[in-house]
């Protein structure tokens, strides 16, 4: 039986095409590529909603592909990205299936140790081999792949953390194994901007020119809007449109907060939303939050911190070492700020980004920080 949410809002997951916000233009190009056998990557800032495309358009196109998916993130090794890479594959079919038994006998084959979760029964594989036992391992998998009677498409999520991997070369050694499969196309995804850029379009590097390019953007406003209002409206609920513009707009349009909040307001309103409710829930993720923004600081030089709140007040920040920024929030000399910046940079506290006329802007990645200093 299909699972209908308390809350039409979900923050994490994917439950279907039902709860699933536009995303037209990207999923068509996604599925395009896919059946060319043309691999994709995917770069956008975090909690754009990324992954959730990935797996609407591996829902779009099961009746097509072996549809795998794998954040790699947690990796710290070519060890753990094998045991990742397996667990995937034998939760991405029914293990009773014909596909099925056939990949389950070839990994086990591998002697794995299967372990199973206690709440959702789901396997979990894991290997302990060694870098070139990894490496062995891996081709092999990527081989059976590249024999199976249907295509496959693999997702590899936050591909840029095998750059971390202790393995030196590890993305030559990757490049020259993905160039000789022709039966599986790849999604690779990152939030990490400036290295997943940088290792698909520089030519110095092995990933160079290897996949179409796509910059997630935020959902048009018109579009969430008419999502939001019908979401409400099928539950039997009223909001106006006006109210849902103020949310986007306290929310940046940024994904994960709209839903967050969404998600929240659905839950305590009654049948007919208020301003004054949406604001109080707000309020209280803020506040819910405090504990978080004073880490912030903590973990920042005072010169650091004075900067994350300017660029929190001022929402985009074209020209942080310019005078009229460094004077009217005090920050002291352009040098100061420069270094400061490039240590939030580091930290992913700032982002960097482009606006539509190409001009590039610095900004608070949590929306819920820069409301914060807004009431503080």
């Amino acid at each position: 039986m299909k699972k209908r949410l308390y809350s039409p809002f979900p923050t994490s997951g994917y439950y279907g095409p039902e709860y699933f916000c536009d995303r037209e233009n990207e999923s068509e190009l996604l599925m395009q590529n896919a059946r060319g056998g043309n691999s994709t990557t995917l770069i956008s800032l975090r909690r754009l909603g990324k992954t959730a495309l990935i797996k609407h358009v591996n829902h779009l196109l099961k009746a097509e592909f072996l549809c795998i998916y794998i954040d790699i993130l947690p990796a710290e090794n070519l060890d753990h990205m094998m045991n990742f890479l397996a667990t995937s594959i034998a939760n991405s079919v029914e293990e009773k299936s014909t596909t099925g038994k056939k990949i389950w006998n070839y990994l086990r084959s591998l002697r794995p140790v299967i372990s199973y979760d206690n709440y959702s029964g789901t396997p979990s594989l894991s290997f302990s081999m060694g870098q070139e036992g990894s490496k062995n391992q891996l081709a092999g998998l990527f081989r059976f792949l590249e024999e199976q009677s249907v295509p496959v498409l693999l997702a590899i999520d936050e591909f840029q953390q095998i750059l971390n991997f202790p393995e030196k070369n590890i993305d030559a050694w990757f490049r020259s194994l993905m160039q000789e499969l022709n039966n599986v196309v790849f999604i690779y995804s990152g939030s990490e901007q400036h290295l997943v850029n940088e290792m698909f379009s520089s030519p110095s590097k092995p990933f160079y020119r290897s996949s179409q390019i796509v910059n997630l953007h935020k959902i048009d406003d018109a579009i969430y809007t008419d999502f939001i209002i019908q979401k409400f409206s099928e539950r039997g609920k009223t909001i106006t449109e006006e109210i849902v513009n103020g949310i986007l707009k306290w929310t940046d349009t940024h994904t994960y907060y709209v839903q967050l909040l969404l998600n929240r307001l659905f839950l305590v309103s009654g049948k007919k939303i208020s301003e004054e409710e949406w604001k109080n829930e707000a309020y209280k993720l803020l506040k819910e939050q405090e504990y978080v923004f004073f880490g912030y600081r903590d973990l920042l030089s005072p010169q650091q911190w004075k900067l994350l709140k300017a660029c929190a007040l001022d929402n985009k920040v074209y020209e942080p070492t310019s005078s009229e920024f460094v004077n009217s929030h005090t920050l002291g000399s352009p040098s100061t700020v420069l270094r400061s910046l490039h240590s939030l940079l580091s930290k992913e506290i700032l982002y960097k980004h482009y606006d539509s006329d190409g001009k590039h802007y610095y900004a608070v990645y949590d929306v819920l920080f820069k409301r914060w200093i807004g009431m503080v």
